[in-house]
């Protein structure tokens, strides 16, 4: 078994963007599938790379310390770790995929599998070995980010101006977003920051255009460390488009800076705070999605979808497209195998933001958390696979589950 990395670290949009929120919708009566998700962060914990989250019940975990703890999961689970190897084409046979072709420092390589599974969140290896997919067009894609992480803040004075003057998910709806809740959220806290970005505006500090400079903080660390800057926003990124993704990162950064200005001379607690760093590539959240076998529906996720291939349970979480609905009452979803099975390509699987679903249901999909539930289910169903000698497409689903429950994972 191998894992191919484009990057020089596994881990994902944790390690290489920088989004250390894993499961900042926790609260008491959330209801999770636990699993390989709860792991990564009971590990980060145990290795000393996660922090109480700011909102949740959840912890943050840290960035750069993940990228241990992803090297310690891959070699305690026997897997081939291929880093600095970028996917650019399939190996097919007919319909069927029977590898991956990358290239690295080293030149082109083929890489020869019974059984592929796609997580590079964009269905790129989906799309080029000929299945179904559609995308959102960029003018109507969520927004991409370009995540920082501060050092440099006076805890107290920071902790004490939040305390101050709470925000809730409310102030999510700005003069430039307004924000679909079911209402319970509207009184629950939230780590927003808006009015240090709103008068910077007003005093010419930042032009007037630069409205979608505002967002949430991670964790506020005893060392001065302001971590998961989740404040700058880039409409019509495509990330298919590397030229569209470079005029992102850059005018990204640009904005980073100019919101730790705003902070520097505005937010108390914040007049000596600098730079720690960047995430390592600008963060995607809306691409492709292939056309699966079953292609979930805004009913799913907001009302409990059930499935008999469930592979794992969500909660009520969705984030996106203008909609907050935080966890709060015990409602989850399942998620059905078939949303990983494309149409058209035998022997792939495809996890992560990319399963099918419909603009409301990728909301919920694409999340961090979630994608940990299809991915654990995906691996289970393709070592199935393997030791049975069937496609996918053909695994007994009740052995895929039984599987999964014995590895922790809540599937009901």
């Amino acid at each position: 078994m191998c894992l191919v990395e484009r990057f020089g670290c596994f881990g994902g949009n944790i390690t290489v963007v920088g989004v250390e929120g894993f499961a900042w919708y926790r609260h008491e009566a959330t209801v999770e599938a636990n699993g390989i998700g709860r792991e990564f962060e009971e590990r980060a914990k145990a290795m000393g790379a996660a922090v109480p989250e700011s909102q949740s019940l959840s912890y943050e975990i840290d960035s750069e310390g993940f990228k241990l703890v992803a090297d310690r999961l891959v070699e305690e689970a026997g897997i081939h770790g291929m880093l600095h190897r970028q996917f650019v084409a399939p190996v097919m046979d007919g319909d069927r995929i029977t590898g991956i072709i990358v290239e690295s420092k080293a030149g082109r390589e083929a890489i020869l599998a019974k059984v592929v599974i796609d997580a590079t969140g964009d269905a790129d290896v989906a799309y080029r070995a000929g299945a179904a997919t559609h995308m959102t067009s960029p003018e109507d894609m969520q927004a991409a980010s370009v995540m920082f992480h501060l050092a440099g803040v006076n805890k107290s004075a920071f902790m004490a101006e939040v305390q101050s003057d709470p925000q809730t998910y409310k102030d999510w709806s700005t003069g430039e977003w307004t924000v679909e809740t079911d209402g319970k959220e509207d009184d629950m806290f939230s780590p927003f920051l808006k009015k240090p970005f709103a008068k910077a505006i007003e005093d010419g500090l930042i032009p007037k255009h630069l409205n979608t400079i505002a967002g949430t903080w991670g964790a506020m660390h005893d060392t001065g460390e302001l971590t998961y800057m989740n404040l700058v926003h880039l409409a019509g990124v495509d990330g298919t488009d590397p030229d569209s993704m470079t005029k992102g990162e850059i005018e990204g950064r640009k904005q980073a800076m100019l919101a730790i200005e705003a902070l520097r001379q505005y937010m108390p607690g914040c007049s000596g705070v600098r730079l720690r760093n960047f995430g390592m590539s600008i963060g995607i959240r809306d691409t492709r999605k292939i056309d699966a076998v079953y292609n979930m529906t805004e009913n799913d996720v907001r009302n409990q979808g059930r499935f008999d291939d469930t592979i794992g349970i969500y909660p009520e979480f969705i984030d996106g497209y203008g909609i907050l609905i935080i966890p709060t009452t015990g409602r989850y979803m399942q998620i059905p195998y078939r949303s990983m099975l494309p149409k058209g390509v035998k022997g792939l699987l495809v996890a992560g933001r990319a399963i099918g679903g419909d603009r409301v249901a990728h909301a919920a999909t694409r999340n961090m958390a979630c994608c940990a539930v299809a991915g654990q289910g995906a691996g289970v169903a393709a070592a199935l696979a393997v030791r049975t000698g069937c496609d996918v497409s053909e695994v007994n689903m009740a052995e895929v589950q039984a599987g999964l429950v014995s590895q922790g994972v809540r599937i009901n």
